[in-house]
């Protein structure tokens, strides 16, 4: 008797068989399939448990027997449902349990309830090599998304890292898809943390790190710049205050408007910084880099090397007023000074405004004496 897997068919399965490459044994009057050939178009003919000796693998995969046919007609090849079929319940035996897998979010849209991501793996110069659909079910995501926002201050959207444990579903009608069982906080902080580690160590190695906080603090203010996004919240915050300075005569504001957030924002708030001070670096007394709150992922963009040696760089002390009270990043590190919040940097200069006028007028009255 021939090697190989023997088939249990029926006289019209005979060239759906032959065309997938099946033998005919005529001693044993069988069909079967020959050693090394993938079993998996042949599972709606796979003998049931203890008939051919199959391992449990191949068992279990097979498809239901086809539908019978009113009409005898010759069928080559298998329905594309039966093979999808076994397909689906490949998959369901190999990741019964789901898989914790580690990804970049792309994209996140929210339908019904329901959180349907789009999400990628990058090599280390950037490039994307692989790329899948995953969706968080309505009950899941009320479960999980509120924890994990707790725990780490940050919302699954575009940019953001994460540890999903992710089931593999497929389906004859829709094909593959990734659900979403569960996500580990702690991988998400510690990607953020380590983000800002490893720039802060490189500047640290060039000697950049602490060069702007030593930087001699201005004295008085007469002209600041300040970067922002435009139209943001806390712009109009910080404008409240600083306008009416400017409408006194008291301290002139430049405005140099970038995106703070999503991919390439970095790159634009650093082009928009030292194009606004080409050539008239030492006319302002000190740069103010705002944007209002945010969700931690949201403010992650700003952790970026080329943007934190350019603040590094600057012959101007920074001010860095970005996000809450509770909200940091790396330009707060590398700033001259850092604020809570946008509010409280104009609030900052109004105050050392203030003193030199309260300086002025005791100096005058000690004249007057």
């Amino acid at each position: 008797m021939p090697e190989g897997t023997y088939l249990t068919t029926r006289y019209t399965d005979r060239e759906a068989v032959k065309a997938l490459g099946a033998r005919w044994d005529a001693d044993a009057r069988r069909w079967f399939v020959p050693p090394g050939r993938d079993l998996v178009p042949f599972s709606a003919w796979l003998p049931a448990a203890g008939e051919g000796g199959l391992p449990s693998a191949v068992r279990e995969v097979a498809a239901p027997a086809p539908p019978a046919y009113e009409v005898d007609v010759p069928r080559k090849g298998v329905a594309l449902s039966q093979l999808l079929a076994a397909v689906g319940r490949a998959v369901a035996q190999a990741f019964a349990d789901g898989v914790w897998t580690v990804v970049e979010v792309v994209d996140a849209r929210l339908r019904s309830g329901h959180v349907y991501l789009e999400v990628s793996e990058r090599d280390a110069r950037g490039a994307v090599t692989a790329k899948a659909t995953a969706i968080i079910w309505a009950g899941v995501a009320a479960r999980i998304l509120p924890e994990f926002e707790r725990a780490t201050g940050a919302k699954v959207g575009p940019g953001i890292k994460l540890l999903l444990r992710l089931q593999p579903v497929f389906k004859p009608q829709y094909g593959l898809s990734l659900e979403v069982q569960a996500i580990d906080p702690d991988y998400t902080l510690g990607d953020l943390e380590a983000r800002r580690r490893e720039i802060r160590q490189r500047l640290q190695r060039e000697g950049l790190y602490g060069a702007n906080r030593a930087l001699p603090a201005p004295w008085d203010f007469q002209a600041v710049l300040v970067v922002a996004p435009e139209d943001a919240a806390g712009l109009g915050d910080f404008r409240a205050e600083a306008d009416r300075l400017d409408r006194a005569g008291v301290c002139r504001f430049t405005y140099a408007y970038s995106r703070f957030q999503g991919e390439g924002a970095a790159a634009q708030v650093r082009a928009a910084l030292l194009e606004a001070l080409a050539d008239q670096e030492l006319a302002f007394d000190a740069v103010a880099i705002i944007r209002g709150g945010g969700a931690v992922n949201d403010l992650a963009w700003l952790d970026d090397y080329e943007l934190a040696r350019a603040v590094c760089e600057l012959r101007v002390p920074v001010f860095t007023g970005i996000g809450h009270e509770r909200d940091t990043t790396v330009l707060d590190e590398v700033a001259h000074t850092s604020f809570d919040t946008p509010s409280k940097l104009i609030l900052g200069i109004e105050g050392v405004l203030r003193t030199r006028v309260q300086e002025a007028r005791a100096a005058h009255a000690a004249v007057l004496d």
